[in-house]
């Protein structure tokens, strides 16, 4: 229990780290947006879309788009009401927002209710399908595969639950899915995340410095867990090559210049081994991972730091090494980040800086270079979702 109770403080530090205060919402009318899908290409074939967060005001969260240019630049383009509330505070996650496979559904977690919502992306607007309870308290990720949707519950000693989209795009929750996570006592859980094509989920548990696996069955049932201690303390947020690969950010309690990535392999049993742990950057809480299309490249968010680190990956051996430790910087407390689908724009929220900064991508060397600030977001926002 001891262990136990060092890691909760340690994971509460940090958390204490990314903490954001509450500010006013962007307001006005909500225009008309258009997908990715009718936005089409500018004359050079370069990609439009759009990204998207999440207001997570304890007074009632909405989703703001914002329009991604075919240069990557953003205008918000409209906010949407999610029917449930956020927390008004940092979420120390990963996966709050998120796009289904086929991007035409986007689902949002509500943390101050104790919900999930769903929206239909089509006619050139957010259309909100469902918001369901999510079967604990403190939704903070989600993850989808298919029709089946997890969503990981935070607060309690934390929890998994099973939903899954219906014709309608609704969610409907799957009987017998909920499961606890590795231990009966806080784990403080960041992300979770399908691996092997929605076989199995993983977890991964800040308070306990575990990484947490569920076999799921053909009905999208959660079966047989396994656990593994992380690397390095505080495993925060991951992304994934194949065959079963994540690539995990590591944030040693928060503890100056300690963070590192670590990667992991994650097999169709649920079996979990290091496979190259403990490569670090020299900086501060790295807490949230994107990996490019071509997986040659890994980015932390690094919060404590104020700024972005490259590192080289192998996304089939999971081989890992640093690339370049500070690629980029931020305003104060660089958080959720993603990539645009083909990997030529770098989008990340800042929590202390009220903004998303817009980065282009060198695909062929990972370097990155500042295009856009985007200024006034909500202070607690949270999550990032790119299309």
């Amino acid at each position: 229990m001891k262990r136990i109770g060092l890691a909760f403080t340690i994971a509460t530090l940090l958390f204490a780290a990314c903490k954001k205060e509450k500010m006013p919402q962007p307001s006005g009318e909500v225009p008309e947006i258009a997908s990715s899908r009718s936005h089409g290409d500018d004359e050079h074939g370069n990609k439009r879309g759009h990204v998207y967060t999440m207001s997570n005001d304890a007074g009632g969260n909405e989703v703001l788009v914002y329009r991604r240019a075919a240069n990557g630049t953003l205008s918000l383009a409209g906010t949407y009401e999610t029917g449930g509330n956020g927390t008004g505070t940092g979420l120390g996650n990963q996966g709050g927002v998120i796009l289904s496979d086929d991007g035409d559904v986007l689902l949002v977690v509500n943390a101050g209710s104790n919900s999930i919502s769903s929206f239909k992306i089509t006619n050139n607007r957010l259309h909100l399908k469902s918001t369901v309870s999510s079967g604990g308290i403190r939704p903070v990720s989600l993850t989808t595969h298919g029709n089946l949707v997890y969503v990981l519950n935070q607060g309690g000693n934390g929890n998994i639950s099973g939903f899954r989209l219906n014709n309608n795009d609704k969610l409907e929750p799957i009987p017998n899915s909920t499961r606890p996570l590795s231990i009966n006592a806080p784990t403080d859980p960041a992300q979770v995340s399908f691996v092997w094509g929605g076989r199995v989920l993983v977890i991964t548990e800040k308070a306990t410095n575990t990484i947490t696996t569920y076999t799921v069955n053909h009905w999208g049932i959660p079966g047989t867990l396994h656990t593994l201690t992380s690397s390095t303390p505080t495993p925060f947020g991951f992304d994934k090559g194949i065959f079963g690969l994540i690539f995990v950010s590591e944030a040693a309690g928060g503890a100056p210049g300690a963070s590192v990535l670590s990667s992991y392999r994650v097999f169709p049993n649920g079996q979990i081994s290091l496979v190259d742990g403990s490569v670090g950057a020299g900086q501060t809480a790295a807490c949230w991972v994107v990996i490019t299309k071509n997986g040659r490249y890994a980015y932390t968010t690094n919060t404590g730091s104020n700024n972005i680190s490259t590192f080289d990956v192998h996304i089939f051996s999971g081989n890992v090494g640093v690339d370049d430790a500070i690629a980029a910087t931020t305003p104060p407390g660089p958080i959720d980040a993603a990539l645009s689908p083909d990997s030529r724009y770098m989008y990340v929220l800042n929590s202390g800086g009220h903004s998303i900064s817009v980065f282009s991508v060198n695909n062929h060397n990972g370097n990155l270079s500042s295009i856009q600030v985007v200024p006034g977001l909500p202070a607690s926002a949270n999550g990032l979702a790119a299309d």
